[in-house]
């Protein structure tokens, strides 16, 4: 089989199954671990997988650029965006996450929404500037420019002042093995806080980011306890997240 052959074989096998081990397809293949783990480095390299203990996952496409990512999945982090907002309830504290889905979530929250938003994203924070009745605090800390939040020790120790009723977390992505996953080191920590501080820890993902993987896991699937998706993922996308424990909101 040729190289080519084998990549191919290996994208179908992952779209197929949703992960793949380097020992199965050294034994389809007919060749040795050595061979699959240097097929499974290239398309690594290329971006069309995300190379784990073992084997590999498949990629997420949402560790672009910002500028990039606002163009992406438009309608569908819409609809996220607006049953998120329609969670936060008169008079309780929300966790906001940096990200283009969040954004569009401060958008959709009504003009007599009293409550009060606690973000480490500068964009969201000037979102909310106009805003006639949501108190905004902004935490600081070095700015991570990739996706324009803080992070760092100030960040972590400014929220651990913080008791919210829900935390909205964005992830590049989401796997029944793998969990959540982040595509900056430094990003899991500041997650793994905020969600620490909140009663509820509710994830945006559209279908894209289902079944995907980035290089540095946030945590697994028990430190959430909802998941709101766009309408356009599909039953084989939920079922083994659902039976991890999350309740499934579809927008």
């Amino acid at each position: 089989m040729l190289t080519s052959q084998r990549k191919k074989a290996i994208l179908d096998a992952l779209d197929r199954d949703g992960q793949v081990l380097a020992g199965d397809l050294s034994a389809a293949f007919g060749v040795s671990e050595d061979t699959v783990r240097r097929d499974l480095r290239e398309l690594a390299a290329q971006g069309r997988l995300q190379r784990v203990h073992g084997g590999a996952l498949p990629a997420s496409a949402a560790v672009a650029p910002l500028a990039a990512r606002e163009d992406m999945d438009v309608a569908a982090k819409q609809r996220v965006a607006r049953k998120a907002a329609s969670m936060i309830e008169p008079g309780q504290v929300a966790i906001v996450d940096g990200g283009t889905t969040s954004a569009l979530l401060v958008q959709c929250l009504t003009p007599d929404l009293t409550a009060t938003i606690v973000t480490h994203s500068p964009g969201i924070a000037v979102a909310l500037a106009a805003h006639p009745c949501v108190e905004v605090v902004l935490i600081g800390g070095r700015l991570y420019k990739h996706s324009v939040v803080s992070v760092g020790a100030a960040a972590i120790e400014a929220m651990s002042h913080i008791h919210a009723d829900l935390y909205f977390m964005g992830v590049t992505g989401v796997h029944a093995s793998a969990g959540f996953s982040t595509g900056d080191y430094e990003e899991t920590y500041v997650k793994r806080a905020l969600a620490a501080r909140a009663a509820e820890t509710v994830v945006l993902a559209c279908a894209s980011k289902l079944n995907t993987a980035s290089q540095f896991r946030i945590g697994g699937l028990e430190m959430a306890q909802t998941l709101v998706v766009d309408a356009g993922a599909t039953a084989k996308q939920t079922r083994a997240l659902e039976e991890a424990g999350l309740t499934i909101v579809r927008a």
